[in-house]
């Protein structure tokens, strides 16, 4: 079968080389930014490993009837039409369990980081004066509810760190009935999160019914102290509201280590506030991460190419 990868900004391919020369298999690479260079690059492509391309329905329709597989770096999906390749019968895979620990660490991080003040006052401490009353006024965390938005192995992994903070722990899954537990978690309906959360942590994914989930509307329900941290998909918050919950005091503080458009367009009126953190996408990564997502995708486009059953199907064909 023809292999080839669409996009790749890593640093090498040394895991993929490695998975695919064992199995008797090479690759092309190619570095596809846009559906125009997509189809005239990736064309006669049977299986395509992904990154950032998008693979739209017409992307997908002209390489049809050649390309058979798409496998994606990562968790989300959201550059790949899954609905357009299934009825083409284009089997779409990905990585969903690579980086759950990453994630989960990075989303703490971000969260501490907004409770305690971190960065403010370290920023304030480096360039101004040594003087706590700076930050004034910080809360315990103990007591405390956190609430998250997407029980996955994600939002598990994190509401399990959260535990060891002796807070309250909220979610909402739409395939969860409130009222029910997940791991010693409360289930909620997502205005009861709302108004009841002073952290909320977002692990769902970006689909149409989350887009803007956290709109001007959210922010308005939403407790007037309360921190919001997304280390999921730029979209589900609309960034426009955020700077108006920001600067109006609707929440404290939010941190995002994605956004709608990456890199963050500049200038941005967000990056100029005190109480929003931002990191580049970077939540994902760690060196063992990496190199497991690299492996683990090559791994599925051979199982795949020798007619084995795929690990992670994204969609039914």
């Amino acid at each position: 079968m023809k292999i080839v990868i669409s996009d790749n900004d890593h640093v090498n391919l040394a895991q993929e080389e490695a998975v695919f020369q064992k199995a008797g298999m090479d690759f092309t690479l190619y570095q596809c930014h846009t559906e125009e260079e997509a189809i005239q690059q990736l064309k006669g492509a049977e299986i395509i490993l992904n990154q950032y391309t998008p693979l739209t329905r017409r992307v997908i329709q002209a390489l049809r009837p050649e390309l058979k597989m798409i496998v994606r770096y990562g968790v989300g999906v959201d550059n790949i039409d899954c609905v357009a390749a299934a009825e083409m019968g284009v089997q779409v895979c990905n990585v969903p369990d690579y980086g759950m620990n990453e994630v989960a660490d990075h989303a703490m991080a971000l969260m501490l980081s907004l409770v305690r003040k971190t960065v403010t006052m370290v920023n304030y401490t480096k360039g101004t004066d040594w003087d706590y009353s700076y930050g004034v006024p910080i809360h315990r965390i103990p007591g405390q509810t956190v609430g998250i938005v997407g029980m996955g192995r994600i939002g598990r992994t994190f509401a399990k760190r959260m535990g060891g903070f002796d807070c309250r722990r909220i979610a909402y899954d739409p395939l969860y009935q409130p009222g029910t537990q997940v791991n010693g978690v409360e289930l909620v309906s997502f205005d009861t999160l709302l108004e009841q959360a002073d952290m909320i942590s977002i692990h769902c994914p970006l689909q149409p019914c989350t887009r803007d989930l956290f709109d001007l509307a959210a922010f308005q329900k939403m407790k007037r102290g309360a921190y919001l941290v997304n280390t999921s998909r730029g979209g589900i918050v609309n960034e426009e509201d955020l700077y108006t919950a920001l600067t109006t005091a609707l929440i404290a503080g939010a941190a995002l280590d994605v956004t709608a458009k990456e890199p963050l367009p500049r200038p941005s009126k967000l990056l100029e506030l005190e109480n929003f953190l931002c990191t580049p996408h970077i939540a994902w990564y760690s060196e063992e991460a990496a190199q497991e997502m690299k492996r683990k995708v090559a791994e599925e486009a051979v199982r795949f190419a020798t007619g084995e059953k795929v690990l992670y199907p994204v969609n039914q064909i």
